[in-house]
């Protein structure tokens, strides 16, 4: 989300230390036009993190949910059902060509 995007809100000042190359680095994207300020570019990857963060706990709990979706339990039997016996005809000339 760019600054023009973002919803104003309170701002807290902190200090950070970091890495002499990442600053480097940052600078250099700011002097290449492609970020306003080092506030920009550390803003924006917390909000990444954030929403990688949230996005992944949506993930997980919808993964969750499946796991109490008896169509979808039923369905995933039936899948493993049908292909058990290709998995081992798998096994079996995979194990020959290796000479096992």
């Amino acid at each position: 989300m760019t600054d023009a995007m973002r919803p104003v809100t309170e701002t807290v000042r902190v200090t950070l230390d970091l890495p002499a190359d990442l600053m480097e680095a940052v600078d250099a994207i700011i002097r290449d036009g492609g970020a306003a300020s080092r506030e920009d570019r550390v803003v924006a990857a917390i909000e990444r993190e954030l929403n990688a963060r949230r996005r992944r706990a949506e993930i997980d709990a919808a993964i969750a949910e499946m796991a109490n979706d008896e169509a979808l339990q039923r369905e995933a039997q039936q899948l493993d059902a049908e292909y058990v016996q290709s998995g081992w005809e798998a096994l079996l000339l995979y194990m020959r060509e290796i000479g096992a």
